[in-house]
């Protein structure tokens, strides 16, 4: 499914048109910029419009301005996001000064970008491990003292329902002395349950696979960031399998051999100038990995 099919970027005249603006607004005639961030990026590498498929990657290293599209793209489109991202005082301006072309239904008529697409930034995964590892251990001390108070609640003096001031005490009495909840039942009810953490590959798997809803468009900013190149595999199985039968979308930024070879992607070069259209194994960065290991097959191979 293609939600977004085209996204236009000001071109160098435009630029210096909100730029002047800036400077007005900031001091009239002896007006100055702080930061013309993002502007000058783009018209330099010859890049004026992007065409989407259902996976395009924005492919290129530190610098190169592929997340910097992600964020212009993810603010135009209004998608959610986990954290709200500041690029400085020309990062609106430009992109007002950007388009969008969504893509066509069944019937001919263009889509509306789904209210559950989203950005998803490395960060996120990160955060989602260190949130669910506060919470994890917030509910084992709260099962401590649920510990205590369950038994203090089964065994102990009786409590006498007075009204309302004592209700929850009397209630919670109640429940601990229930032959039909059991002490761990007891303590999920007042502790919480804790998540299940594995390895931070495996956890940074079910985030994706729990983030990943059906029918949307996704922005993923570098996702191999703390994946192993098994977990990498296992992403790119599943962003894979989400574009060719959920109707998920995916605008990818990165450079991980591993994803860059996702089947059927549009790859954008922004290493290049001008932008160009690459396959996965004509990247300077697939062909490394590949002349290092080329180097050294003869490790890889078993002795007669």
């Amino acid at each position: 499914m293609i939600w977004l099919e085209k996204f236009i970027l000001p071109d160098g005249e435009a630029e210096w048109s909100i730029a002047q603006k800036r400077r007005a607004e900031n001091g009239g005639a002896f007006g100055y910029l702080e930061n013309g961030y993002p502007c000058g990026l783009f018209p330099q590498k010859g890049l004026s419009e992007l065409d989407f498929e259902p996976i395009t990657i924005l492919y290129g290293g530190n610098g190169s301005g592929k997340s910097t599209l992600l964020h212009v793209i993810a603010e135009k489109l209004a998608l959610k996001r986990q954290a709200p991202f500041n690029g400085g005082e020309m990062f609106a301006p430009y992109v007002g000064a950007c388009s969008a072309r969504t893509g066509f239904d069944d019937e001919g008529e263009r889509v509306r970008i789904p209210e559950e697409s989203r950005l998803l930034a490395s960060d996120d995964v990160f955060e989602y491990m260190l949130a669910a590892r506060s919470r994890n251990e917030q509910i084992a001390e709260n099962t401590e003292h649920g510990k205590e108070d369950y038994a203090a609640l089964k065994y102990g003096e009786t409590i006498q329902f007075r009204g309302l001031e004592n209700y929850e005490d009397f209630r919670m009495q109640v429940l601990a002395r229930s032959k039909s909840l059991s002490r761990r039942k007891f303590l999920h009810r007042f502790a919480g349950r804790e998540v299940k953490l594995n390895s931070n590959g495996e956890t940074a798997l079910e985030y994706f696979e729990g983030v990943l809803q059906n029918d949307a468009l996704f922005l993923l900013d570098e996702p191999e960031n703390s994946l192993s190149p098994k977990m990498q595999l296992a992403v790119k199985a599943l962003i894979e399998r989400k574009a060719r039968y959920c109707g998920c979308q995916f605008i990818i930024a990165t450079h991980s051999p591993f994803l860059l070879a996702l089947r059927s992607a549009k790859i954008y070069d922004l290493d290049s100038a001008p932008v160009a259209l690459r396959k996965w194994w004509e990247l300077e960065n697939t062909k490394t990995y590949f002349s290092f290991l080329y180097e050294n097959r003869h490790l890889f191979r078993k002795e007669d």
